[in-house]
């Protein structure tokens, strides 16, 4: 597993996509361009308002964003970004790891790019019971029931917490 990188774009899958939830807090204003983008070898699963992407067979495929944070951004996005994903580098109780991942844009380019995936223990219970998201693309995912607040394990606790 590829842990550091650099500053890669970021491959976001669920709240965290223009127009969700966490996306007005950890990146609105903070970034340098944004577009639609999948990537292969990943299946998603159904979590308590956002989705969980763990790594699966290579036909599989996520939908989302490719996400640049500005230069003058990228370290506090990819500190707000691993906060609320409950990742640290090295820690052994991370509820997501960041990993590399190779995303496609629509017009068929390959750009490395970050991805939150969820760490082993939690891959093994979502394997054996949680509920895979069809086609891959939360957003347009019929059977996940979400709010518009902030969620996730290191969400604020109120939407007023939110940068303007």
């Amino acid at each position: 597993m590829i842990t550091e990188h650099g500053r890669l774009p970021f491959f976001v899958y669920g709240t965290l996509r223009p127009g969700e939830a966490n996306y007005g807090w950890t990146l609105r204003g903070r970034t340098a361009a944004e577009e639609p983008a999948r990537i292969g070898g990943a299946l998603l699963y159904d979590g308590p308002g956002y989705p969980y992407a763990i790594a699966g067979p290579a036909d599989a495929v996520v939908h989302g964003d490719l996400v640049r944070p500005r230069d003058a951004d990228y370290d506090e996005v990819r500190a707000v970004l691993d906060r609320l994903e409950g990742y640290a580098p090295g820690a052994p109780g991370n509820v997501y790891e960041r990993v590399v991942t190779e995303a496609v844009c629509p017009d068929g380019r390959t750009v490395r790019a970050w991805v939150y995936l969820a760490a082993d223990p939690l891959a093994a219970r979502l394997r054996g019971t949680g509920t895979p998201i069809e086609g891959g693309d939360w957003l347009n995912a019929a059977a996940v029931a979400r709010s518009r607040r902030p969620v996730g394990p290191g969400a604020p606790t109120a939407p007023d917490h939110a940068p303007g």
